[in-house]
């Protein structure tokens, strides 16, 4: 068994293995990382060794911790990424380089198309009537996007919505309100195929699905990080934040927002959420919660996409592509069958 894991923002971690008779055998660490002192490299393997095949990730890393040496100092990896390596070997996993990437930058569409076509090209990544996508948002009409099972009353407040012209939208992954503002939001989707994050908890995948935006905006001087579960942040403040969800058809869709430029009363007029977050803070620390891309770059928006899309093509070797008149088509249709609808909306009344 090989399984390779690469830790966001830390080194590559690589394990090899034989499993005889259900049971880890002749276990293998190798990587990029440090490790002192060089004897607690025998820890790590002798850990593994006997360990049942079907252990799992916590179960590893719990046999890695105990272990090891009270001496030893592990940097650029730890227990639970040695132990997300295994369980990647003992699935059908694949890396980043297995796939042929597609980058999207249409133009804009309707909030509710933009979440049809994340479930439409999502589940056609995973019937694999799709190649692996990069998709960047374009807004002409701005929208409150509620998470799954977020409460519409609760997240909303409808004066502020209409005062300002925002429309209340309901998409298919879970996560918080996002005040998507016309110009002043960066949003991508990546749909991708299970197997990418296989061996992975929902919250090492968010970290590996975003690790290749952590490399774009360290690229414009911004010192990006992610905070888990699923922020991206700066010491200036947040920056965005990730939602995810995963498809029967096999397909995994991760979609990020990120704010451009951003007013803070407007939120707090707009989201009810927000009022409640800061509610202990007071109103002048809500607007040290989020530090947005343009007063930290000073760039326009569509420079830093275009330098978002210059890392992701130079990582991936992906290349510009565009969604299809019959993927638009059925993305509408899903607009008129679910999106649209009331029931889908109040589904969280």
């Amino acid at each position: 068994m090989h399984g390779e894991y690469k830790v966001p923002g830390g080194k590559l971690v690589v394990v090899d293995f034989d499993v005889v008779d259900g049971a880890i055998r002749n276990a293998r660490v190798a990587g990029d990382f440090f490790l002192e002192p060089d004897e607690a490299l025998g820890d790590l393997n002798r850990a593994l060794d006997g360990l049942p095949a079907a252990s799992d990730a916590k179960q590893i890393a719990a046999a890695i911790t105990k272990g090891l040496r009270p001496d030893a100092v592990m940097l650029g990896f730890s227990a639970e990424a040695i132990a997300v390596a295994v369980r990647r070997a003992m699935t059908d996993a694949r890396t980043w380089s297995d796939y042929e990437w597609e980058i999207v930058h249409d133009a804009a569409v309707p909030p509710r198309v933009h979440l049809a076509l994340d479930e439409v090209l999502a589940t056609r990544v995973g019937e694999g009537r799709r190649r692996p996508t990069l998709r960047f948002w374009e807004w002409e009409e701005s929208a409150v996007v509620i998470g799954s099972f977020q409460s519409v009353r609760n997240e909303v407040d409808p004066d502020g919505a209409a005062r300002y012209g925002f429309d209340v939208v309901r998409r298919i992954s879970g996560g918080g309100a996002m005040m998507m503002e016309k110009g002043n939001v960066v949003t991508y989707s990546l749909y991708v195929p299970a197997e990418l994050v296989q061996g992975m908890s929902f919250a090492d995948s968010y970290a590996f699905l975003d690790d290749w935006v952590l490399q774009g905006l360290r690229s414009l001087g911004i010192e990006a990080t992610y905070q888990p579960l699923n922020d991206i942040a700066s010491p200036a403040g947040k920056i965005g934040g990730a939602a995810q969800k995963r498809l029967g058809s096999g397909g995994v869709l991760h979609h990020v927002t990120m704010a451009y430029d951003l007013d803070n009363a407007k939120m707090l007029e707009v989201l009810r959420i927000g009022r409640e977050k800061i509610s202990d803070k007071g109103i002048a620390s809500a607007a040290k919660r989020v530090d947005p891309l343009r007063s930290q770059t000073g760039l326009a928006r569509a420079e830093i996409i275009d330098r978002l899309k210059e890392t992701f093509a130079a990582l991936y070797g992906a290349t510009p592509g565009a969604v299809t008149a019959d993927e638009l088509a059925e993305a509408e249709a899903l607009v008129a069958s679910k999106f649209a609808t009331e029931d889908w909306l109040q589904r969280v009344p």
